[in-house]
């Protein structure tokens, strides 16, 4: 064997006993923004701030000194919030805000601890970046424990909170207007495809497969009938292909809604046939919703849909391009 050959083989083996030692230590996150220190001592030196839901990498240590528990830990902490930059940093961390895959219960843990972290983001002068913190939190549960009856719904929500937080930035774009969806920088969908290859035919991929419309709608319809004709197909074939879903009874109505407000726009353009044929759907989609879905909001307003629909009254302002509210 070449002393080249032996070489690779010896670094492989490094590198396979690295990974090993790796797995077999305790992997988690911090549920609580805490302080990380050179030594298992409040008064030392202080190294970062580690906050919710940042990957601890490995536990290499623990010890208890004058009763309180420390963890010496390599986790990836931030460096700028607002520019997203991060690096791994070794340092000790108290042991009660760390959860890891050894810690019972962990999985519930963390998505209380998540779940919390998503409501105060909700909150009107909430925590400030909770938002980012729920999402780690949400996720690192899925990649710790992806045997948890929780880990779809975790990975979800994470994917969830990515979404709506790149779709609002995305609203304040000139491009979000454009009535081609191609025009625009859409929200990435890597996460939300991960939940439908992980957890297939579960609500939690029908609550993906439907946040994933939004990059395929149209930016402004400018008038034109071609964005609420598509927008109304897109809206139905999702409802016919995921009828469990808990969004089936809303993508019926927005295809109906879209069908309504065809009504308008091709007797605008005096082309009867063509509003009579979109009143006929409009009304047949809004009567199957009343027929079929009994619990929250949207048996309610596709009757009123209907009752629009059956006194001739206007869903959609031609004159101005909006919705008639």
């Amino acid at each position: 064997m070449s002393r080249v050959m032996r070489a690779v083989l010896m670094l492989w083996a490094a590198l396979a006993s690295a990974t090993a030692w790796a797995q077999q230590k305790e992997q988690g996150t911090i549920i609580s923004e805490v302080d990380m220190y050179v030594s298992p001592d409040a008064t030392s030196q202080k190294l970062a701030r580690a906050t919710r839901g940042r990957n601890v990498i490995l536990v290499m240590d623990r010890t208890t000194i004058s009763g309180r528990s420390w963890a010496h830990v390599l986790v990836v902490v931030d460096i700028n919030i607002e520019k997203q930059s991060e690096r791994q940093i070794s340092g000790w961390v108290p042991s009660n805000v760390l959860v890891t895959t050894a810690t019972p219960n962990g999985d519930q843990v963390i998505y209380g601890e998540a779940a919390d972290s998503e409501t105060q983001a909700q909150q009107r002068g909430g925590r400030k970046h909770a938002d980012e913190d729920a999402m780690r939190l949400y996720y690192r549960l899925y990649e710790y424990f992806p045997n948890s009856p929780l880990a779809g719904e975790a990975l979800w929500h994470a994917a969830d909170i990515r979404w709506q937080r790149e779709k609002f930035d995305t609203r304040l774009r000139p491009s979000f207007r454009e009535m081609d969806p191609n025009m625009r920088e859409g929200m990435d969908d890597t996460t939300m495809k991960l939940v439908i290859k992980k957890f297939p035919h579960t609500k939690w991929a029908d609550l993906a497969s439907y946040d994933l419309l939004d990059n395929k709608l149209c930016g402004s319809w400018k008038g034109e009938t071609k964005c609420p004709e598509k927008e109304s197909e897109l809206y139905e074939k999702y409802a016919r292909e995921h009828p469990q879903s808990p969004r089936a009874a809303e993508a019926l109505y927005n295809a109906a809604w879209r069908q309504a407000a065809l009504v308008d726009m091709h007797k605008a353009s005096h082309e009867n046939d063509k509003s009579e044929k979109a009143r006929k759907k409009s009304l047949e989609l809004a009567q199957e919703i009343a027929a079929h879905f009994n619990e929250g909001d949207w048996r309610p307003q596709a009757l009123e849909l209907i009752y629009a629909l059956e006194q001739n009254i206007p869903t959609y302002d031609v004159e101005n391009k909006k919705p008639i509210s």
